[in-house]
């Protein structure tokens, strides 16, 4: 019969990063990754690369007002 080797499980007060450290990598790449594919999209609709530029600086400022609780 096989037997099952014992996983440790580390508790959270000896957590090693913090969450924020764990998901803030992945956090970062999906960004970018969502960033390159906004742009091509608006620069495949004819948009030049400053408009396009700009209309993501202005919808990621939004979003940080509105993440906030204050309005543009």
């Amino acid at each position: 019969m096989p037997t099952v080797a014992a996983t440790h499980i580390t508790p959270p007060d000896q957590h090693v990063v913090t969450a924020r450290e764990a998901i803030e990598p992945l956090y970062e790449k999906l960004e970018l990754q969502t960033e390159s594919l906004v742009l091509s999209a608006a620069l495949e609709a004819g948009w030049s690369s400053d408009e396009a530029t700009k209309a993501l600086a202005a919808l990621r400022l939004q979003d940080a007002l509105s993440t906030l609780g204050r309005t543009a």
